[in-house]
């Protein structure tokens, strides 16, 4: 996940209607601290990064909504909150696309990551699973991203 930018906010002030998604990113940069901090201890070693990545997929899901659904911010708003690194541009991008709509995260999506070339456990609709199996993605924790779920 990238950093979020704080140099660029300071030389040119924040467009329009920054100061209405300022607090709910705040509240996220805050959740984003806690997460980094929490304890480790007693996880497994796949299970450390899972609440950064899911505050992180909450944050640019926020930021998709106000866009692309709710229509309550600008393109110039849209661009700075990504240029700045409140959202991630290329996971937005797939969200917008027919299939990708829930998408957890790029890495489920990426076949190299795999054992068998194909992508991650949490993609595979849950219709096609055994009704007793407990899926979970050893990328970030999620128990089922696949569009017709």
């Amino acid at each position: 996940m990238p950093k979020i930018k704080t140099s660029q906010r300071s030389r040119k002030g924040p467009p329009e209607g920054w100061d209405a998604i300022e607090p709910t990113l705040l509240e996220f940069e805050e959740m984003m601290r806690e997460a980094e901090n929490e304890s480790t201890s007693g996880k497994r070693k796949v299970e450390s990064p899972w609440s950064v990545m899911k505050v992180h997929h909450k944050r640019s899901r926020y930021i998709y909504d106000l866009f692309y659904k709710r229509k309550a911010i600008h393109r110039k708003l849209f661009d700075y909150c990504i240029k700045n690194g409140y959202g991630d541009a290329k996971l937005i991008a797939k969200w917008r696309k027919q299939g990708f709509e829930k998408l957890c995260c790029l890495q489920c999506i990426q076949p190299r990551d795999t054992n068998y070339g194909t992508t991650c456990i949490c993609r595979v609709p849950k219709e096609n699973l055994e009704d007793d199996r407990v899926v979970e993605c050893v990328h970030c924790g999620c128990r089922g991203c696949a569009s017709n779920d």
